[in-house]
């Protein structure tokens, strides 16, 4: 099992990954806003079964292939980096939108509502790049099983996304109106995302590769 000192730094990085703006926020924030709350929750739910099949396939060897191939993982975290640079770029470009700024999304069943959160995720590239350069650091193979320890940092991360994503949707609607009441505080939320996502960038493009 993972030591307990290396599993808290895990579930702090993944609680920095999931307050991090991404697809999976702004879809559960738009969805819940123009849809409601149980909309939101449904949406949810498919974003956690996508969070499932990364963590099963980073736990079969995913990562440890990409890691003990240089150019493979030289080619990922630039690639990381220039999304997360960017994500920046979106969020502070002029006439660039808030997370938190109602969005008009149709209205659609539970099931679509599901398949497109678990689509959401399944094809975010945040969430690939944080279990093909994270996971490594915490998995070795002293410490028993590795598929053992994939699942238990992936289920680490699933719970505390779950957690924080399930109070972004109940609030969405809170959270929206304050802000719509409040520009100021709008363009500071985007220029404050802006600069974390970049420097987010900067450290992912400056990390020295880690050993498989």
């Amino acid at each position: 099992m993972v030591p307990f000192d290396d599993w808290l730094l895990f579930a702090g990085a993944a609680l920095l990954m999931v307050l991090t703006p991404g697809p999976n926020m702004v879809y559960l924030i738009s969805r819940s806003i123009c849809q409601g709350k149980r909309a939101g929750v449904v949406s949810l739910l498919g974003v956690i079964a996508g969070f499932l099949v990364h963590m099963f396939a980073a736990a079969a060897g995913l990562t440890a292939l990409f890691l003990a191939i240089p150019f493979a993982y030289l080619v990922l975290k630039w690639a990381g980096a220039a999304y997360l640079l960017y994500l920046a770029w979106q969020a502070v470009k002029p006439g660039a939108r808030s997370p938190f700024e109602a969005r008009a999304l149709p209205v659609d069943p539970p099931g679509r509502l599901f398949l497109m959160g678990f689509v959401t995720n399944l094809l975010n590239p945040k969430i690939a790049v944080f279990y093909l350069s994270i996971f490594p650091q915490f998995v070795t193979p002293e410490h028993g099983s590795v598929f053992a320890q994939s699942i238990q940092l992936g289920i680490t991360q699933i719970v505390v996304s779950f957690s924080v994503n399930l109070a972004i949707a109940l609030s969405a609607g809170t959270l929206a109106a304050w802000f719509a009441r409040s520009p100021r505080w709008l363009a500071a939320q985007r220029y404050l995302m802006g600069t974390v996502l970049a420097a987010l960038a900067v450290k992912m493009a400056l990390e020295p590769r880690r050993a498989a």
